[in-house]
């Protein structure tokens, strides 16, 4: 049992570091921000920027892994990740940063598909489900205990920014001396709106507007603790407590939503977390207990509503769809994460912290409200040709890669000649011979 999944734990490690690094600086970038007095404005666009970055990672990072090979990409992207890192430690400057972001979005997206796609190979289709729960397991472990290092040292000072690089290093480690026989080549995303919406209008509405909450909270979260005072080991446990959340209630609210109408649970959800957003808004809390308890309230609502978007629209797709469709609604999602922080930046700088609340509530609110109105014009899929709920991350975007390890989703295929040979240690040879005997 242990030798079949010992590949995958080597993978699993260096995913570990590779998210706990971007959990540390995706937290210190907005709390050192604002030490440093960056307007609001600038700091939404810091979110904006990453989303747009990984956006566009998740389209074109494909060609860079078929080009190079994955072991040799995967070093790229996680190499690139700790010169960012060590840069913004560098130079402290608005413009620089958001450029940052892009960067940092892009290679990150690049990575993950690496990993997401390696962890697929490795899997069977009678472990699949097991694999993809590990990797969600060390997905929530990893970006939690990212989060709270920041509570170890003083955001003012280089420190964290020296840690996040030596982990974004760390994460290269367990895939560079990997023996694993390199994967197929990553799949292309491609976005078809009108296939997307055809599928499913609920989840093409709910993917987007969730993106809009998330990237707002994701963000901001942390700039908002900060202007209402609470100390900085209070907002690692606010924003790890959101997370822990929602992964807590994924489970339950996904089994109910299998046993009746999704549409329900989903509308439910949003209007509750909408609710949650509309109070801690008007509560103006300042103690750092009730913070973190509204935090965790708001976090067990709103971080269930994407894997319900994404499991109703399998409902109504083809198996052999679902990568597809995943693929399609991560594109929509990543496009609300761009817009989410412009919009918290507005409330929160014309109104006062807690508006960023507000630009939760807004579209969790315009979920619930639009998802009433399908269940009038739309069936419910009958629960015995539904799909089973499957947990996927809130408060990362995952790649369409990990809707291949999905355990909904269609059989593996057979393996097919695999084009690429940049990472085999015996082509090199080879080619190094060939060399030699032309001179």
């Amino acid at each position: 049992m242990l030798a079949t999944y010992r590949p995958i734990f080597s993978l699993l490690r260096g995913t570990a570091f590779l998210l706990a690094a971007s959990g540390l600086h995706n937290l210190l970038l907005p709390l050192r921000g604002q030490a440093e007095g960056f307007s609001t404005f600038a700091l939404g666009l810091l979110g904006t920027a990453w989303a747009g970055g990984f956006v566009t990672g998740c389209i074109f990072a494909p060609r860079l892994v078929r080009r190079v090979g994955h072991v040799r990409a995967f070093g790229t992207f996680a190499a690139s990740a700790a010169i960012i890192v060590l840069i913004t430690g560098l130079f402290i400057n608005e413009a620089a940063w958001i450029l940052s972001r892009v960067c940092t979005g892009f290679v990150m997206a690049g990575a993950f598909m690496v990993v997401e796609s390696w962890l697929n190979e490795k899997a069977t289709n009678e472990n699949r489900g097991t694999v993809f729960g590990l990797y969600m397991m060390v997905t929530y472990a990893s970006i939690m205990a990212g989060q709270m290092a920041v509570a170890a040292f003083d955001v003012r000072q280089s420190s964290l920014f020296m840690v996040s690089g030596i982990l974004f290093c760390c994460s290269l480690i367990p895939t560079a001396i990997s023996t694993a026989v390199t994967p197929r080549p990553l799949q292309e995303v491609s976005l078809d709106l009108r296939g997307l919406f055809a599928n499913s209008p609920v989840s093409f509405m709910a993917c987007l507007l969730i993106g809009v909450a998330n990237g707002a909270w994701g963000t901001l979260g942390p700039v908002y603790g900060a202007r209402i005072g609470i100390s900085t080991a209070q907002i690692a446990l606010m924003m790890s407590l959101v997370v822990i959340a929602g992964a807590a209630m994924q489970m339950p609210a996904g089994r109910l939503s299998d046993k009746t109408d999704r549409r329900y649970i989903l509308a439910g959800a949003g209007f509750l977390a909408a609710l949650i957003g509309v109070l801690a808004f008007s509560v103006e809390a300042r103690s750092g207990s009730v913070v973190i308890a509204l935090a965790a309230c708001y976090g067990a609502m709103a971080y269930i509503l994407y894997s319900l978007a994404v499991a109703h629209a399998n409902d109504h797709a083809d198996s052999s769809n679902f990568v597809k469709i995943s693929g399609g609604l991560l594109l929509l999602y990543g496009f609300g994460t761009m817009i989410g922080p412009l919009l918290g930046s507005f409330l929160m700088a014309r109104l006062r912290p807690e508006a960023l609340f507000l630009a939760t509530a807004l579209p969790h609110f315009l979920l619930g409200c639009y998802t009433l109105v399908r269940v009038s014009q739309r069936a419910a899929v009958p629960p015995e040709n539904k799909e089973a709920f499957n947990a996927l991350p809130a408060e990362r975007a995952v790649t369409p890669q990990a809707g291949l390890l999905d355990p909904r989703g269609p059989d593996d295929p057979e393996p097919e000649p695999e084009p690429e040979t940049s990472d085999s240690t015996v082509s090199d040879v080879e080619n190094e011979r060939e060399l030699v005997s032309s001179a």
